[in-house]
């Protein structure tokens, strides 16, 4: 069989100049702590193959698209299909390949900067692993062209600008696949996204911390204690803080008198409404509509 590790009818792929990432995307501060250094698409990569004892420089990502594959990271193989996404680590030994009778189609990108093992570290901890499954989604694949595209135009300093900006929305889009789906709770944290809809949808209540938990079929215990895990707040601080959100579009947007704000958020007592409000923002909420206006 013959292997390959490019040369695909259809490929397309860029290679960031390597002095261009030394001279720019290292040391200009709006570019170095994320960016791409290679970046590509194959599709139906018969006889894909790439095998790195050492690993890569950089962090890769793999989407698969179409077919099959099978990537190996430190002796551990896994099973790639339509819609998978796998990371593999800077450094990690790895290989991988197409499958023989169904190939993949796979979008790819190489990407390094100062927050890049972090937002590696992320992404292993949010899939609970290397390899997660995307569900398919017009709006991630045409991010990609729009990076893609402008990348194929040069590297003026507004265009890898655009491209790398746009790059942390694409990664965040893949490392959350969920959460730009307003309504919809993201499956790993089920529960704790439930909640906050539940609590969004009753922005005019004084709700419980009982009634929060009800609402999830969760005890109250153990529904503080995951919630506070994934978002770093007690559930009911986490509610005022959504209530002030709201209220700060009261006052920008309505002529409601502070304590018709009050009410709107459930709250008959505006002294505690301002209380909370200060205590959040740091101004009383008569003084952030004056500052504001």
């Amino acid at each position: 069989m013959i292997r390959k590790k490019e040369g695909f009818q259809g490929q397309r792929m860029i290679v960031i100049p390597r002095n261009i990432l030394s001279r720019k995307c290292t040391k200009e501060a709006l570019l170095s702590p994320l960016y791409i250094t290679d970046i590509g698409y194959y599709p139906r990569a018969h006889f894909h193959h790439r095998k790195r004892p050492q690993g890569a420089d950089q962090h890769i990502l793999i989407y698969c698209l179409e077919g099959k594959g099978t990537v190996t990271l430190k002796k551990v193989t896994y099973s790639i299909q339509a819609g998978d996404c796998i990371l593999l680590p800077r450094k990690w030994a790895h290989e991988y390949s197409a499958d023989e009778k169904d190939p993949w189609t796979i979008y790819w990108a190489h990407f390094l900067g100062s927050s890049s093992d972090e937002i590696a570290e992320k992404a292993l901890k949010e899939w609970g692993g290397h390899k997660t499954f995307l569900p398919h989604s017009p709006e991630r694949l045409e991010q990609f062209e729009r990076i893609y595209q402008q990348l194929q135009r040069g590297y003026r300093s507004e265009y890898l600008a655009y491209s790398n900006m746009n790059f942390w929305s694409f990664l965040s889009s893949c490392i959350y696949p969920g959460i730009h789906k307003p309504g919809q709770a993201n499956q790993q944290h089920d529960a704790v996204d439930q909640a906050i809809d539940y609590m969004n949808k009753n922005l005019d209540k004084m709700l419980t911390l009982q009634q929060m938990a009800a609402a999830v079929n969760l005890s109250q215990s153990h529904f503080s204690f995951l919630f506070k895990s994934s978002t770093g707040f007690p559930p009911i601080e986490y509610f005022n803080h959504l209530k002030v959100q709201k209220a700060c579009q009261y006052l920008l947007f309505t002529s409601l008198r502070i304590k018709e704000v009050a009410m709107q958020l459930g709250m008959e007592d505006p002294y505690y409404f301002s209380r909370m409000f200060t205590k959040v923002m740091g101004v009383s909420p008569a003084q952030y509509r004056e500052r504001k206006n």
